[in-house]
C-alpha cells in the first residue's frame, strides 16, 4: 500500500505534464486508463512537448514499456492466477508490483502484495491524472515549476537501486551518454530508441571477455 501511495501520487505530475504538452483531458486520462506504466506515459508526453514526431514518442513509449512483458514471464509462473483472470492482472505488471510481488516469499503473498499494490497504484495513478490535467492551466506555466523532470526522477529512482552489477552499471551508464550525448542532434524520442543499444553492446562485450577467460583457463589447464 506504501508503495502505490507514494508513486501513485505521482500521476498528478504526468497529468499536468500531458496537458501542458497539449494532449486534451481525454487523451490524458485515457493515457493512464490504458497506458498505466509511468515512463512510457512521461516518454511519450515529453517527445511530443518537444515537437517529436508523434510515430517517434509512440515508438520510444513502445520500446520502453516492453520491459513489463518480462516482468509478466515471471510473474505468471508465481501467480499462477486463472486464465480467465490474466488478460485483467496484466494490466498492473509494472516495476512496482513486480518488485513487490518478487519480494514475498509465499504464493499467498505474492498475490497479496501483487494485488494490493497494483490496485492501490492504479486508483490513485489515475486520479491523480485527472487531478493534474484539470488543475494544469491552475498552475500556469508547468515549465516554470519543473514537473517535467518528475518522471525522470521517480523512473531513476525506481531504477537506481536495481544496478548492483559492474555489467549493470555499465549498461546504465552508456545508455545515459547515449541518451543525452544525441538529444541536441536528433529528433525527439529517437534518443532513448538509440540508447537502447547500450544493453546488448555491454553483454556482447561482457559474453566476449567471459569466453577469453574460460580459453585463457583452459589453456592453463592444459
Amino acid at each position: 500500500m506504501g508503495v502505490g501511495v507514494a508513486v501513485g501520487l505521482s500521476g498528478f505530475a504526468f497529468g499536468v505534464t500531458s496537458a501542458g504538452s497539449g494532449l486534451t483531458l481525454l487523451q490524458t486520462c485515457a493515457l493512464s486508463l490504458l497506458v498505466f506504466t509511468g515512463a512510457s506515459q512521461f516518454a511519450l508526453v515529453g517527445a511530443l512537448a518537444a515537437g517529436g514526431n508523434p510515430l517517434t514518442a509512440a515508438a520510444g513509449a513502445f520500446f520502453l514499456g516492453v520491459r513489463n512483458a518480462f516482468y509478466g514471464l515471471r510473474l505468471s509462473q508465481l501467480l499462477a492466477l486463472p486464465r480467465a483472470v490474466r488478460p485483467f492482472a496484466a494490466q498492473w505488471v509494472i516495476d512496482e508490483t513486480t518488485a513487490v510481488a518478487l519480494a514475498q516469499p509465499t504464493r499467498r503473498g505474492v498475490r497479496i502484495g501483487f494485488t494490493v499494490t497494483g490496485l492501490s497504484l492504479y486508483v490513485l495513478w489515475n486520479l491523480t491524472t485527472l487531478l493534474g490535467a484539470v488543475g494544469a492551466e491552475a498552475i500556469g506555466d508547468t515549465d516554470a515549476w519543473g514537473l517535467d523532470a518528475a518522471g525522470p526522477a521517480v523512473f531513476l529512482a525506481l531504477l537506481a537501486p536495481m544496478l548492483k552489477t559492474t555489467t549493470e552499471r555499465a549498461a546504465a551508464g552508456i545508455a545515459v551518454l547515449l541518451g543525452l550525448g544525441l538529444l541536441p542532434v536528433l529528433p525527439a524520442g529517437v534518443p532513448v530508441l538509440v540508447a537502447a543499444l547500450a544493453a546488448p553492446t555491454v553483454l556482447y562485450v561482457e559474453g566476449r571477455r567471459s569466453v577469453k577467460t574460460a580459453n585463457d583457463a583452459s589453456g592453463e589447464d592444459r
